[in-house]
């Protein structure tokens, strides 16, 4: 495998040191004002409060399920032929692999996490003394310290697992024992999404409800209760869940893509066939790293404009590396082209994301003219754009695939169609860094612009904030539908590696060999066909009590902002302040404890499944499970693209009133503290779980149901 495996750990190690040099600049950045800074601790107080209870769950759950997850498969089977793959050889690598992503998941989003709490003070400074063009600097270095910490972990982590489980003598049994990674990874980011998406939005909800409908007060208005917990949850729902959200994704991926070069390697006897997935990724970090540098801003462009320069330096350098490392490991350009299909992917989706999401389009618009008749009106419109896009997601999946899987058949190597798409797969993920930058830039810029109204900034400053918060919206838009449609191709990829695992368990030594496969899913069998059935149900059962999860914990920070404005006539005068910490804590407790359920219906409902059926005589457990992963996807993949795509047009129809810039036939203003805001108010709150909460964590319910059934594969043989 000569110096191949340099190149993985390289790129990790130059982009760990990038993220500490971002750290380094945004924290030698002004902090502001006295006021600026006192906002800034409470936030960052709130935020780390939060995530060292949640992450205390996590681990207690993620130690009992490593030790379950290693008994099972120790208590099952190993791979026929091979000696030394012994049940309990798996197991405990099984249950090491799971702790060690588990692990890197939940440090990359904290750290990152916190880099983002310190720099919304800073963005806030660098907007009222430095202008739009700083703030920009400030807002995506801050961001980027968590994009490219959490693929650099995931790069080193599964470079590291791969060599430890013996990938330097056995390439093609590594990819199969380091499964659990993926599963760990998932694991977390499931709790860390929900939980974070569920606080994120109770406070979202509380601090709109009571304060811009019930009381009349701006957004960010200082004697909101829930303004605070409302800043923290940006941080803990966007920051540290989307980025747990993609550690996964970027992990679960590699590791598909390697099991699959598994049976290429069966023929070629090529180690780079198993290796690629991580070469790529490692070249994406190096394009994403110079795309961040090449972004700068200008004081009187819209930001987005800066944002988009330095994504398509990315995207042409993705490119790029694309075609060296397939030229100089594989040697065939069906694969490059493959690879470019999934590139192009990427930026398809920004731009149909943004046509469904921000105010200059019809989605949008229609959202806000159907606000002028009320709340009801508001609603339908707002369900029919979210309906409308699973059509738009369905066409980009399905022609990636469709594309990718021919130029990978056109190589003539077995296994080579679904190669291709894991070609794509990767090519999508190669700006993931730079994705998730600008996703983490959103919650920074938000709690900037929070911070700038409590601090009792205005003018210029104000508008400068408001822009680069309306610009954040969209980028967190905009990564919502990557991870979808990254999910999507994903999903395929890592179906193949399911049956890839399951024919290695089943035949071993002849699977490797090419002389045996599993490779078909009967759907005529009722256990086919249940499994799929109950697959869908899954997705909309956890899709309701996420939502319901939002909707209780909301009820109770409701209840409270409304208690400390009876009890203190005072806070509305403002001549005393709420009790912010306690509204914080309230929703932390009620956020963790609602996260349990529908987590634990996740994890456990496709097991139970296989394990049914695996003790009905006559029925096929492994195919059943396959069905469980192949539907449960596609219709997580839909649900998802209603919910996100709704959630963000009806965010930005009520950021569009608010605007001032809204008008109806006759050429009145339809702004703040008219009905028309007051409907779109409501939209925005329906919205809110189904962008942030239930939406973004049916991406990680997709991954999580692939890794825990490649996990499990024995368990249903």
């Amino acid at each position: 495998m000569g110096i191949i495996w340099l190149v993985p750990v390289a790129a990790g190690l130059i982009a760990i040191i990038f993220a500490l040099l971002m750290v380094r600049d945004v924290l030698n950045r002004d902090p502001g004002s006295e006021k600026m800074q006192e906002i800034g601790g409470i936030i960052l107080e709130g935020a780390m409060a939060f995530l060292k209870r949640q992450y205390s769950t996590i681990a207690m759950l993620s130690l009992g399920v490593a030790v379950v997850v290693a008994a099972l498969v120790g208590l099952l089977r190993g791979a026929e032929g091979i000696p030394d793959m012994t049940p309990w050889g798996i197991a405990w690598r099984t249950g090491v692999a799971f702790l060690a992503g588990a692990f890197c998941s939940s440090i990359s989003g904290f750290i990152g996490m916190y880099i983002s709490v310190k720099s919304n003070v800073r963005c806030a400074a660098a907007a009222q003394k430095g202008g739009l063009k700083e703030a920009i600097a400030v807002a995506l270095r801050g961001g980027s310290v968590s994009g490219f910490l959490i693929v650099a972990l995931s790069l080193l982590g599964v470079t590291v697992m791969f060599y430890a489980f013996g990938g330097a003598t056995r390439p093609d049994i590594a990819p199969f024992l380091i499964v659990g990674f993926g599963f760990g990874a998932s694991f977390v980011a499931l709790f860390a999404q929900l939980g974070g998406g569920i606080y994120t939005k109770a406070a979202d909800m509380g601090a709109d409800l009571v304060g811009k409908v019930e009381a009349g007060i701006p957004e960010d208005d200082p004697r909101n209760a829930a303004v605070i917990a409302d800043l923290v949850g940006d941080n803990v729902g966007d920051c540290a869940g989307r980025g747990a959200d993609l550690f996964e994704s970027t992990a679960a991926e590699n590791i598909g893509a390697m099991i699959l070069g598994v049976a290429v390697f069966a023929i070629t006897k090529n180690p780079a066939w198993i290796l690629f997935p991580l070469v790529v990724r490692a070249f994406g970090l190096i394009a994403s790293l110079i795309g961040i540098l090449a972004v700068k801003g200008k004081e009187n462009e819209n930001p987005m404009n800066a944002l988009n320069r330095g994504y398509f330096v990315a995207i042409a350098l993705s490119i790029v590396g694309m075609f060296f490392g397939i030229k100089f490991m594989l040697d065939n350009m069906w694969l490059f082209a493959a690879g470019v299909v999934g590139i192009l992917t990427s930026v398809v989706i920004v731009y149909v994301t943004q046509y469904y999401t921000e105010p200059q389009y019809r989605p949008v618009q229609s959202i806000a003219k159907a606000s002028r008749t009320g709340p009801a009106t508001n609603m339908v419109a707002g369900c029919a754009v979210g309906f409308e896009t699973t059509l738009a997601t369905a066409v980009i999946i399905g022609v990636s695939l469709l594309l990718s899987y021919w130029m990978g058949s056109m190589t003539g190597i077995a296994g080579g169609g679904a190669f291709g798409t894991a070609v794509a797969t990767m090519g999508m993920l190669m700006t993931c860094s730079y994705v998730l930058a600008m996703d983490t830039f959103g919650p920074i810029t938000d709690n900037a612009n929070g911070i700038i109204e409590m601090a009792g900034v205005g003018g210029k400053v104000r508008a400068v904030t408001d822009k680069l918060d309306a610009v954040g919206n969209t980028t967190k838009a905009l990564t919502k539908g990557y991870a979808m449609v990254s999910a999507g191709l994903a999903a395929f990829l890592l179906f193949q590696a399911y049956l890839e695992k399951v024919g290695f368990l089943k035949y071993g030594e002849e699977f490797l060999a090419g002389k045996k496969t599993y490779d078909i899913v009967n759907i005529a069998r009722p256990e086919v066909f249940i499994g799929a059935m109950l697959a869908v149900m899954l997705v909309f059962l956890f899709s309701s009590m996420a939502i319901r999860a939002v909707g209780n914990t909301a009820s109770k920070i409701i209840e409270e902002v409304r208690r400390q404005f009876r009890a203190d006539p005072g806070i509305m005068k403002g001549t005393s302040k709420p009790d912010y910490a306690r509204a914080v804590d309230i929703t932390a407790r009620a956020g963790i404890k609602e996260m349990m359920a529908p987590g634990i219906l996740a994890v456990g409902t496709p097991v139970a499944i296989g394990v049914i059926f695996r003790f009905i005589p006559g029925y096929d457990a492994a195919m059943a499970v396959a069905a469980v992963l192949m539907v449960g996807t596609i219709g997580g993949i839909m649900m998802a693209s209603f919910m996100n795509n709704a959630g963000g047009a009806w965010d930005n129809a009520k950021k569009l009133i608010e605007s001032g810039e809204y008008k109806d036939e006759n050429g009145n203003v339809l702004g703040k503290g008219t009905p028309t805001h007051a409907a779109a108010v409501v939209g925005d709150t329906v919205g809110d779980p189904f962008k942030d909460t239930a939406g973004p964590s049916l991406h990680v319910l997709v991954k999580l149901l692939s890794t825990i059934t490649l996990v499990l594969a024995p368990l249903f043989i």
